[in-house]
């Protein structure tokens, strides 16, 4: 069953909705087992397994990270972080069959404390329709300056 442009694009402000609300585990109900989350260090950065990147993670450590979001015990995380993204209406940049891909430049607000920060970044998201639901088979987020010195991104940009 196909879907439609206008359903890719709810799915992904439905994504960044649920991350800003905290909604972890429903966000991680959205993936499919093998898929990866992968942020470059590098501009332009094309392989995840050869050069380093800030993160590239598959569904066990993406458990673990919601897991660690979502515990009580969780002692670096009281008071918890909080999130904010302010997305650009997603590009739909393929869409054949079953498979679908998006890109969306977006800012990024993370706060805690007294502490806040800001990255401007765009979001690659491969897209699968599976059984006629969308989901996330790979994302990527590539950060407008990478090459920066950033301290700890505790959340999900």
């Amino acid at each position: 069953m196909a879907v439609s442009r206008e359903e890719v694009i709810d799915f992904i402000y439905d994504e960044a909705r649920m991350l800003d609300e905290g909604r972890y585990s429903e966000w991680l109900a959205l993936w499919l087992e093998d898929g990866h989350y992968w942020m470059p260090l590098d501009y332009k950065q094309t392989d995840p397994h050869l050069v380093t990147s800030l993160l590239y993670e598959d569904m066990f450590m993406l458990r673990l990270r919601v897991e660690r979001l979502n515990g009580a015990r969780t002692f670096s995380q009281k008071p918890k972080s909080r999130c904010h993204h302010v997305i650009q209406r997603p590009f739909i940049d393929e869409m054949d069959g079953d498979r679908i891909i998006t890109n969306t430049s977006m800012h990024y607000v993370e706060t805690r404390l007294d502490e806040q920060f800001l990255l401007a970044l765009t979001a690659t998201h491969e897209l699968k329709v599976v059984d006629g639901e969308i989901r996330i088979a790979n994302k990527r987020v590539d950060i407008l300056n990478c090459d920066a010195a950033f301290g700890n991104i505790q959340l999900l940009p």
